[in-house]
């Protein structure tokens, strides 16, 4: 059995705070290094970007990270991934439905059963510094909901819908980690100061 990175609450508390105010429109990710890949081609995301319940990125992004593909066509395309001063990393992208169908994030949220359950989202997703042997989950606030993208339910064939997902930060001297989302390939980044 896994032990579970423990958040302390006034990290929590400030991350929730932070995400109440606007963690929408960050820009983040352009830090003049070369885009790290995971494998797959780093090409940009296809689609538009549109509003998702519990989604904040608005703007269509331009920078890539990463690029990874996964089960029914699905595609998860990092634009950024930002160390913010309050002790956490926000990572934005863009998941984009490439299949025949329409998918509900069912699967991505997590097998958590003592937290509250985010429903269709991005709570399951994980930051793993490989160098540190250290994984870090979703921050949750307050009521236990997750801070990052939830509602991601209907994503018809070539939609495209913003996702963000905020973490405890590694220490500032771990720069690359990898973004894990269950059923998905693992996607290197690298973390840029905010």
């Amino acid at each position: 059995m896994r032990k579970r990175h423990q958040v302390p609450l006034a990290v929590a508390m400030t991350a929730a705070a932070v995400a109440l105010a606007g963690c929408g429109g960050g820009s983040g990710g352009d830090d003049g290094k070369p885009p790290a890949t995971s494998g797959t081609s780093a090409a940009k995301g296809g689609g538009r970007a549109t509003a998702s319940a519990g989604g904040t990125p608005s703007a269509t992004p331009t920078t890539v990270l990463a690029q990874v593909k996964g089960e029914a066509g699905m595609t998860i395309t990092i634009n950024s991934a930002s160390r913010d001063p309050g002790g956490f990393v926000t990572v934005q992208g863009v998941v984009t439905n490439n299949g025949d169908d329409a998918f509900d994030a069912v699967d991505w949220r997590g097998p958590e059963t003592e937290l509250v359950p985010s429903g269709p989202s991005v709570a399951g997703a994980v930051l793993v510094d490989p160098a540190g042997k250290k994984r870090y989950y979703v921050l949750r606030d307050t009521g236990g909901m997750c801070l990052c993208t939830m509602g991601l339910v209907d994503i018809e064939p070539e939609e495209s819908r913003p996702f963000f997902a905020q973490f405890p930060a590694p220490p500032e001297t771990t720069a690359q980690v990898d973004f894990e989302l269950p059923t998905m390939p693992p996607a290197k980044i690298t973390i840029s100061e905010g």
